[in-house]
């Protein structure tokens, strides 16, 4: 466990699934990327389904839901996914907690990866959501860009991850930062998608932040211009990774990182010569 502050958090890793490095790190040639990961006989690399459990106060909230229980034995196969310790669920159950105890789900974007646990098919074939008794937030200008995809974009922004929580009034669109549970504040940080966010922690004067897909994996945070394929706006993601690197180094904020199996969390840390540097901290998964 995390702690910053007052505020607990959990690591929950949803699964892991195998991803070709040209998706995961687009322009950067094999000679750079392959320092930090060592592609298997498919020319694959691997890659974590990280979840967030956040605790505090009264409060117990889910940060991303990863892939949840809809896909396909293609789909899965596909992926590559693994879940030799179970999914989310089964993590909230080492834990102690039950999909009804979560009162608040953040979607810090609606690629599949990340939200398909919002949802899942009861034994009657009905669309349900997965926290009954959570209320569900994401931005309006992602959920704006979901129900209007593109080419590039339909095949992540599928309607059955969120449409049926907005539709029900259980899903609340955001429209910009907001504080949503004391210590804890969405804030946009587009690049990835223009209606993409990363989330904020702050008690007793220490910080933390989930950077999502602003950077995938600790890599990605330490070099400016190394950034996924996916990665709608790759210009505005570097300047966004700028701005968030700096407010990390005057904070010394703890950084969490959605699909880094080696570096989850660390603390940037800048030598004498400017490199930056992700230090990991010796967090476990649940």
């Amino acid at each position: 466990m995390l702690q910053i502050g007052d505020i607990r958090i959990h690591l929950i890793n949803d699964g892991d699934h195998r991803v070709d490095p040209g998706g995961a790190f687009g322009l950067v040639p094999r000679v750079l990327w392959s320092r930090y990961f060592t592609p298997d006989e498919n020319h694959l690399i691997p890659m974590v389904l990280n979840c967030l459990l956040v605790q505090t106060g009264d409060r117990t909230m889910l940060i991303d839901t990863g892939y949840g229980t809809k896909l396909s034995q293609k789909q899965r196969g596909f992926l590559h996914l693994s879940r030799p310790n179970g999914g989310l669920v089964e993590g909230l159950a080492r834990l102690n907690l039950a999909p009804g105890d979560i009162d608040l789900v953040i979607d810090t974007h609606l690629h599949g990866d990340h939200c398909a646990g919002n949802t899942y098919y009861d034994e009657g074939g009905n669309l349900v959501a997965t926290f009954p008794n959570a209320e569900y937030v994401v931005q309006r200008r992602e959920y704006d860009d979901a129900i209007h995809p593109n080419e590039r974009t339909r095949a992540t922004y599928l309607a059955e991850n969120f449409q049926p929580l907005v539709e029900s009034g259980q899903m609340r669109l955001l429209n910009g930062d907001e504080e949503v549970a004391p210590g804890v504040r969405v804030v946009v940080t587009p690049g990835h998608t223009p209606g993409h966010s990363s989330v904020v922690f702050e008690s007793n004067g220490e910080y933390g932040i989930f950077l999502c897909d602003m950077a995938s994996y600790a890599v990605h945070f330490e070099r400016l211009g190394w950034m996924t394929a996916y990665d709608v706006e790759p210009l505005v993601t570097l300047e966004t990774k700028r701005k968030w690197q700096q407010w990390v180094l005057e904070h010394n904020a703890i950084v969490l990182f959605p699909h880094d199996a080696f570096r989850p969390a660390g603390r940037l840390q800048q030598h004498d010569d400017g490199r930056l540097q992700v230090v990991s901290l010796d967090e476990a998964f649940v």
